[in-house]
């Protein structure tokens, strides 16, 4: 069994310190907020996770330098516009041994890097050579991983070994995991699909309903794969699990909070209004000023995720950026 440290409390970090405390890996788990700490050591309960008890085997901790030691895994679960700051904290205490696994979904938007991308470049300025980089993801809810319901996800990495080995430590009765070779085109599909789920939330708020759902994750899916051409992407990971399967589950379910923000935003609340309201990060609006500069820096048509950016920052009315892609010139599929 693994010695196994999660750098990050939130909902998801938690709930994947307790699926892998279930398939008897020694866990720690490691976030800032001390009260949120010393709940989910006493009485084993997260305030944003209803219904789900959390191991008493666990050692949830603040204390970041003596996280590490003797860790076979380190796993980031931490928001995309802190990652680059916890990576590089987290730097000397690592070697090139540790599997290096990257749960989070976004894109760092100066340098345009990918998750893994961020933690290779952390890496190299400190001298060190790790290839066992790993990103996991898919459509999993905490919500619902949490409370032991079936789920998929996939462990992607260039390393074959290491995904398979990711792959064989999280893989239990009710979370299924397949592997992936393609790592940069699954990181892609975990940022662009929380901008799809923005706009499906969107068009639950503007009043429209199913129809123009499905319509807007199947040409969403389109945008992301143009990215994903651009970017080298393999265009079969757009329609697997991190693909397709990711942004369904997010972009029509009432547990996802980019879903449920976009939502209150074409329902005519201001988008920061919106933000607090969710009270948890929405990751999907972190990533929509990225994503601009990717079809800048590509010249990717993603009229979608642009008309999602010009309501969130610049205050064109939901309704109306509706209207502009309904009557957008004639085109064949």
């Amino acid at each position: 069994m693994a010695n196994i440290l999660v750098l990050g409390a939130g909902t998801w970090g938690s709930v994947v310190a307790n699926l892998l405390t279930d398939n008897g890996h020694s866990v720690t788990c490691w976030a800032r907020n001390e009260n949120l700490i010393d709940s989910l050591n006493k009485n084993h309960v997260h305030d944003k996770l209803p219904g789900v008890v959390f191991s008493d085997k666990i050692k949830f901790t603040t204390d970041f330098s003596g996280s590490f030691s003797n860790k076979d895994i380190i796993i980031y679960a931490v928001p995309s516009n802190a990652f680059r700051e916890v990576v590089s904290k987290s730097i000397p205490y690592i070697n090139g041994k540790s599997f290096l696994v990257s749960l989070t979904k976004g894109m760092e938007h100066d340098s345009l890097f990918t998750m893994s991308e961020i933690i290779e470049d952390e890496l190299k300025k400190k001298g060190i050579e790790n290839d066992k980089i790993v990103a996991l993801s898919g459509p999993t809810h905490a919500e619902e991983v949490g409370k032991r319901m079936s789920s998929m996800i996939v462990s992607a990495s260039s390393n074959d070994t290491a995904a398979k080995y990711i792959q064989d430590v999280f893989m239990n009765e009710y979370f299924r995991v397949y592997t992936n070779n393609d790592i940069k085109g699954v990181e892609v599909c975990a940022a662009f699909k929380n901008v799809i789920a923005l706009a499906c939330g969107i068009i639950a708020g503007v009043g429209d309903g199913d129809n123009m759902k499905a319509a807007t994750i199947t040409r969403g899916l389109a945008e992301m794969i143009r990215v994903g051409a651009a970017l080298g992407c393999k265009k079969d990971t757009f329609y697997g699990l991190a693909g397709v399967g990711d942004m369904i589950v997010t972009a029509m379910s009432t547990n996802s909070r980019n879903y449920n923000c976009g939502k209150l935003i074409g329902s005519g609340m201001n988008p920061k209004d919106a933000i607090k309201r969710i009270g948890m990060v929405v990751e999907g609006v972190n990533f929509l000023p990225t994503a601009m500069e990717l079809k800048k820096k590509y010249n990717v048509e993603i009229p979608i995720t642009s008309g999602v950016y010009d309501i969130v920052y610049n205050g064109k009315s939901s309704k109306d950026i509706v209207i502009d892609l309904m009557t957008r010139n004639k085109k064949a599929e």
